[in-house]
């Protein structure tokens, strides 16, 4: 079986993040990269099904900055047998839809059985790339999963909401997303991090996918304004003198809070 696994390398989330107020964008610069913790699930997910089936072969697929190397070596050195990198910097600022569609440009060039990927990125939060991957590919989709399995005939999993849990099952190909449900990622060994040097990685750009960025910024849609987020105002500390029951329902009352 031929698993892709979609990777993001995006802004730790243990650090300070900001919007850069001219273009809508994660500020970047001077923010520590790493790969998310949902993209190393899914790589996680895609290496035990691969283990599941013999002879699978696990590729991982990132668009992003130069920078990105770093992150597509630890997913390497978690097991994944070798990465395609996008690197453009006509791609910087790229919108959902033109991600979607560079990336099932890399996803056509090559045979694959199941594609892999988080269900929302923590710096974008999109939450629609797996469904938008499979739209452009004509594939199959499976998304929301909270738990997954794959036998190389088709891929099967469980999606959970506020309305119950629903069984999703699709014929391979397919394209899946995981939720933070599943199993964390395991830890690269001594050894998987010396084999990642070694293992390939195809670097390309929008050019050699054959995808067009002339005449476009940020892909498909702008941002018509952003502005930072208002400073948090003081509460209202309501004092029980006896009355603090009555005062505190007036108070959710008039906030249209009950």
């Amino acid at each position: 079986m031929r698993i892709i696994v979609l990777i993001k390398e995006v802004p730790d989330t243990y650090g300070e993040r900001h919007l850069n107020l001219h273009t809508g964008l994660v500020e970047r610069a001077g923010a520590e990269r790493v790969l998310d913790e949902i993209c190393e699930r899914a790589v996680e997910a895609a290496l035990t099904i691969a283990e599941a089936n013999p002879s699978s072969h696990v590729t991982v697929v990132s668009m992003g900055p130069a920078s990105a190397t770093e992150s597509i070596r630890k997913a390497l050195a978690m097991g994944a047998d070798e990465a395609v990198h996008v690197v453009d910097d006509a791609l910087e600022g790229a919108d959902l839809m033109l991600t979607a569609q560079v990336l099932a440009s890399v996803i056509r060039r090559r045979e694959v059985d199941l594609v892999l990927t988080g269900n929302a990125s923590t710096d974008g939060g999109g939450g629609v790339m797996g469904a938008l991957v499979a739209e452009v590919l004509g594939l199959p989709q499976a998304t929301h999963l909270s738990s997954i399995r794959c036998d190389g005939v088709t891929v099967r999993g469980t999606r959970n909401s506020d309305a119950g849990q629903a069984i999703i099952e699709a014929s391979l190909p397919a394209v899946a997303s995981i939720t933070e449900a599943l199993p964390d990622p395991r830890f690269p060994g001594l050894k998987g991090i010396m084999a990642a040097k070694k293992k390939p990685v195809e670097t390309c750009s929008a050019t050699d996918l054959g995808v067009d960025t002339s005449g476009q910024e940020a892909g498909h849609a702008i941002n018509i304004a952003v502005s930072a987020r208002p400073p948090r105002s003081v509460g209202v500390t309501i004092t029980d003198e006896g009355d603090g029951g009555v005062r505190l329902a007036h108070f959710l009352i008039e906030h249209s809070l009950a």
